[in-house]
């Protein structure tokens, strides 16, 4: 580990909405920041005039570093970064902190965590919630599943760009704290763009259902960020469908494995994969409601 309270920080995923503001508030508190890019350099311009580093792989990012941050898609992406003879399990050392802030399934998670231990490296599930604009904040809010020891040698550069940092509990809690909010998150999404139509065919105006709403207890950010459809605004929660869908799918997925039905994962899910094979996938959450207006012929969006 590096002297004092500074870091030898590697970031993967810097290019990304989230990992950009969580590099740039790192390096902002005065940690060493190297990164690899992917394809898209224009993106860590200014973190690489601020002084980060350009490192060729991620082994050499690995030996490099004492703790690396990983912030991509998922659990394929995140496997990638470990693989082959430019990986991290090639280039990391012990004593190594490798922290997935992707959301990822637990099951994938445990094998990678199980071959970094192997060598004597540290795997740490550490994924985020709130969103891009938090992000350049240093405003997030963090779920780290680790040993009590783990999350005190970790929690201060957690603090760079986190907001909030809760110790959810041991290796692998973390990523299933996530899809556990994920799929509630996206439970009221897909239930407020449904109501919106149903309200619409049954010749209510949707927009008196979001006055009623917003005025009691059913009411959230969430919600309101689906009631901003209605005025033509569909960027009110800026979170890919396609990555919904994919953590609710990570979601049922779990629940699954521990032998819980998931009825209303499952109908989410589905809602998502409709959403999506109608051409919403690229699209943020919000245009769910355009899906329910292709569904039910009704005219939702102006």
């Amino acid at each position: 580990m590096a002297s004092g309270n500074k870091m030898r920080v590697g970031f993967i995923g810097a290019s990304g909405m989230m990992g950009h503001g969580m590099a740039k508030n790192i390096l902002a508190k005065g940690h060493a920041l190297s990164l690899t890019v992917h394809s898209n350099r224009a993106a860590v311009k200014d973190l690489l005039d601020a002084g980060a580093v350009l490192a060729e792989s991620p082994a050499a990012l690995a030996a490099a570093s004492d703790v690396i941050f990983l912030c991509v898609t998922g659990s394929p992406q995140v496997e990638e970064q470990f693989a082959g003879p430019a990986g991290l399990l090639q280039g990391g050392r012990k004593g190594l902190f490798i922290i997935d802030c992707s959301t990822s399934e637990p099951d994938s998670t445990a094998r990678l965590r199980e071959a970094a231990a192997a060598k004597g490296m540290s795997l740490i599930d550490a994924p985020l919630a709130r969103t891009p604009v938090e992000a350049e904040q240093g405003r997030l809010n963090v779920m780290i599943g680790a040993s009590a020891g783990d999350y005190q040698a970790l929690e201060p550069v957690l603090k760079t760009f986190a907001e909030n940092v809760f110790h959810v509990g041991g290796p692998g809690s973390g990523h299933t704290v996530k899809l556990l909010n994920n799929f509630i998150a996206q439970a009221i999404c897909t239930a407020a763009a449904e109501a919106f139509a149903v309200g619409a065919k049954a010749g209510v105006d949707p927009r008196k259902l979001v006055d009623v709403v917003s005025a009691g207890g059913v009411n959230s950010g969430l919600f309101q960020a689906m009631g901003k459809t209605l005025s033509g605004d569909m960027q009110g929660l800026k979170f890919g469908l396609d990555n919904a869908r994919k953590d609710v799918r990570y979601y049922t997925h779990l629940a699954e494995s521990n032998n819980v039905p998931s009825v209303v994962g499952e109908a989410v899910h589905q809602t998502l994969c409709l959403a999506s094979a109608l051409g919403f996938g690229g699209e943020f959450v919000p245009s769910l409601v355009r899906a329910q207006e292709k569904v039910t012929g009704v005219k939702l969006v102006p």
